[in-house]
């Protein structure tokens, strides 16, 4: 169980990224657009083991990992052991808006 000051912080960085995304399909945003910000905000918070939470390898390298799916279309795109990326979530889309792949993965 987690101290009631973590789970409050793990709950206010949660709702905050809901809100984002949120506010986003309230002013007329796709649900792709919705999830990949809200996935950002995840990623920009060390709390989360996403971008800047991420674990470490043993050699104290951030390799990240992402995916998306849209559901209208059925199209997904993925990166794995990305290194030097801020946002994976936004490469994943790329992969999947920009290229033939669904997966792309770093030299791990």
């Amino acid at each position: 169980q987690l101290p009631s000051e973590q789970q409050r912080r793990y709950h206010d960085a949660l709702a905050a990224a809901l809100d984002c995304g949120y506010a986003l399909l309230e002013a007329g945003g796709s649900s792709l657009d919705a999830v990949i910000a809200a996935v950002r905000l995840l990623e920009d918070d060390p709390l989360f083991n996403a971008g800047r939470g991420a674990a470490l390898t043993r050699e104290g390298i951030a390799e990240l990992d992402a995916a998306v799916m849209d559901g209208s279309t059925l199209r997904a795109g993925g990166v794995a052991a990305v290194r030097h990326v801020k946002h994976p979530i936004e490469l994943a889309r790329r992969v999947m808006e920009k290229s033939r792949h669904v997966l792309l993965v770093g030299a791990g």
